[in-house]
């Protein structure tokens, strides 16, 4: 939004802004804030920052804690959920010093180390990406664990369940169960909330696409935004989640982007399309070749299909993260890559046919990991597979291009698949992360750091006894 400090002191000015908001992320990928009255923004804070706990984000031991938030001014916005005029800006998290020296594991950073590794090889120019956002609107939430005592409840006035509700009015037009896929007014009843949520992200500089209902009927939705490069667009995943969940709350509800709220419902995935570029020209396409596209594509695909065990520890880093990735949702759980064809996890779009167009889908990510590291793997697996020119076909990966849940189980077998949980997606990523290592890209102490806080989150929810336990266990 703005160049330097002068533009931005006059904008503050013009606009009568009272404070500034300063958004850092932690590692798992949350972010946290902190405010200053915009008297007391000086040229210093914008070179050396501003100083904070580390280890309450769990970057640093509390022993030698002390970091630095630098400001990114061109991240400024007019931050929509205040209710007094305020500049909030995304950042780096440095080491503190004069100057600040960067930090080897800020996300933000190793978005941007991925993208230099890229440039300096020669491979591609740009990392283009395209999320496509998955999320559920409740009416209501509410949720418990404690050792005598463990649910969670939830409600959709739009969901099927309540079609014999009688406890007030109902007027009907309930979603049917699986049927919610682009339903149109009555049963739509956040299109609005939806149409509120893309004029502000348009405003704040987020392209959109397009909105619509999905197929989860108890109100699950899609936002999917335009094109553009991977680290701003990490920048502006977390900004799109920023507004969705103010907005819903704003307007009397609550949002997550959990990958499965609903047992036996449709599962929220953040599908990531992708291209590259060099000299400003696209590298997937070639009109003889698979599906339109060129060598460079399919090796980039071969090298993601390669390590995709290894990259769902940071794509699908949640243990609620593959709950979604099981047969018959559309979700995929099949290593290999088809056109047009949602059961596989690299779908080539059957109508982006152009040149400029020419992509592919890598569709088992969502939206709970932290989206510069998930982002910035990915790219990293798409450029080991270009350097050791991985061929798909020649690995096994396909194309299969029918519906790989209706194969015999003889055919199924051939075929690897997606870790079954959290604790093998990161074993998957102990044994193999030497492609993210290169460039020095991410530093081994993050590996290690993430994959025990990850590993923890595992233990955490085995400890706890489940509901389904009782109705299997509790009388036997």
């Amino acid at each position: 939004m703005f160049k330097n400090y002068d533009e931005l002191v006059r904008f503050c000015q013009e606009q009568e802004v009272k404070m500034i908001d300063f958004k850092m992320i932690t590692p798992i990928g949350r972010w946290k804030h902190l405010t200053i009255p915009v008297e007391r923004l000086t040229p210093a804070i914008l070179e050396d920052g501003l100083a904070f706990d580390g280890s309450s984000y769990g970057y640093l031991p509390v022993e030698k804690s002390d970091m630095s938030f630098i400001p990114d001014l061109t991240t400024a916005f007019m931050d929509p959920f205040w209710e007094v005029p305020t500049i909030s800006m995304i950042g780096d998290v440095c080491y503190c010093g004069t100057p600040p020296r960067p930090f080897e594991q800020d996300p933000r950073g190793i978005a941007k180390k991925a993208e230099r590794y890229m440039r300096e090889q020669g491979i591609a120019d740009e990392f283009i990406i395209g999320p496509e956002f998955e999320f559920y609107v409740f009416s209501h939430i509410a949720y418990e664990n404690l050792p005598q005592r463990a649910f969670f409840e939830i409600d959709s006035h739009q969901a099927n369940w309540n079609m014999g509700d009688n406890s007030g009015q109902n007027l009907g037009y309930k979603t049917p169960h699986h049927g919610g896929y682009h339903v149109t007014a009555p049963w739509d009843i956040t299109r609005d909330l939806r149409n509120e949520m893309c004029l502000c992200l348009e405003k704040l500089g987020v392209p959109v696409k397009y909105h619509h209902h999905e197929v989860g009927a108890a109100g699950q939705l899609e936002i999917e935004i335009e094109f553009g490069p991977m680290q701003q667009w990490a920048d502006k995943t977390m900004l799109l989640k920023y507004v969705l969940q103010n907005m819903a709350i704003r307007r009397g509800f609550t949002l997550t982007f959990m990958p499965k709220p609903l047992y036996g419902e449709a599962g929220n995935g953040m599908h990531i399309h992708i291209l590259m570029k060099k000299d400003g020209k696209p590298l997937f396409y070639d009109a003889n070749g698979y599906s339109g596209l060129s060598q460079t594509a399919l090796y980039a695909i071969g090298g993601i299909l390669e390590h995709a065990p290894a990259l769902t520890a940071f794509t699908n880093p949640s243990t609620n993260s593959f709950k979604r990735l099981v047969p018959g949702y559309e979700a995929p759980v099949s290593i290999c890559f088809a056109t047009a064809n949602r059961s596989a996890v690299i779908r080539i779009p059957g109508y982006a046919n152009r040149p400029e167009q020419k992509r592919f889908e890598f569709r088992c990510p969502d939206a709970t990991c932290n989206p510069y590291l998930a982002y910035s793997a990915v790219l990293m697996a798409a450029l080991d597979g270009i350097e050791r020119k991985i061929d798909p076909v020649a690995a096994g990966y396909g194309p299969y291009d029918v519906n790989l849940f209706n194969l015999p189980e003889e055919e199924k077998k051939k075929i690897k698949g997606l870790p079954h949980n959290l604790e093998a997606a990161l074993r998957a990523l102990e044994e193999d992360h030497d492609f993210l290592l290169k460039g020095d890209v991410f530093p081994e102490k993050l590996i290690e750091v993430w994959i025990a806080t990850k590993m923890r989150e595992v233990r955490l929810v085995n400890e706890f006894p489940h509901p389904q336990e009782f109705f299997l266990y509790y009388d036997l």
